[in-house]
């Protein structure tokens, strides 16, 4: 059985991000996969990185001590599923703020020679699930920060033998059909992951 982290960043249970991730996770646990969904905003992850915490980042002896709940969930994940949206070409802050608290030296990378090695290697799968209010030309222009994210960075830590972005573009002009055709691109891309 495939143990999936899914974190989800929306502060909003009507939202289309939420349907997307109640499709996510139905998903996966109908093919029997063990599901640790991580709803950031429900369960009040903070995003702030303290002074205290930025100090003691490189210490890996002691910089997971206020978020080792997280980090013991990210260590038991063999696939990590992001379910977010896209705001003004960036995460949601308690996305961006759960990388900076969580994906720390020791956890998702080891520092060797100055240079950053992948350290969640457990993690074969990766997918993230999205939307953008713009065009994926207007996104495309800005340099679309968050699909680079993911497929560099998020990547880089993980080195998965799987790999899915999947967003719907231009979310503010989305008709009903757009929106039901991707949420059904998004359960058929679970049901192969």
């Amino acid at each position: 059985m495939t143990r999936a982290l899914v974190l989800f960043a929306h502060p909003c249970t009507e939202s289309f991000s939420a349907a997307l991730h109640d499709r996510v996770v139905g998903r996966l646990r109908a093919r029997g996969w063990d599901v640790d969904d991580c709803d950031l905003y429900a369960e009040g992850f903070s995003p702030l990185l303290t002074a205290e915490e930025r100090r003691g980042y490189h210490e890996e002896a002691t910089n997971t001590g206020s978020v080792t709940r997280y980090v013991d969930r990210l260590r038991r994940a063999e696939a990590l599923v992001l379910v977010f949206p896209v705001w003004n070409f960036g995460y949601p802050a308690v996305l961006k703020g759960f990388f900076d608290r969580v994906f720390l030296p020791g956890v998702s990378f080891r520092l060797e020679q100055g240079r950053v090695r992948p350290n969640l290697r457990h993690i074969r799968k990766l997918a993230a699930v999205t939307t953008y209010g713009g065009t994926r030309t207007r996104a495309f222009l800005a340099g679309d920060p968050p699909r680079k994210s993911v497929t560099r960075a998020v990547w880089h830590v993980c080195r998965p033998d799987k790999m899915r972005y999947l967003a719907l573009y231009d979310m503010n002009r989305a008709t009903d059909q757009r929106r039901a055709r991707f949420l059904s691109q998004v359960d058929a891309e679970m049901e192969r992951f």
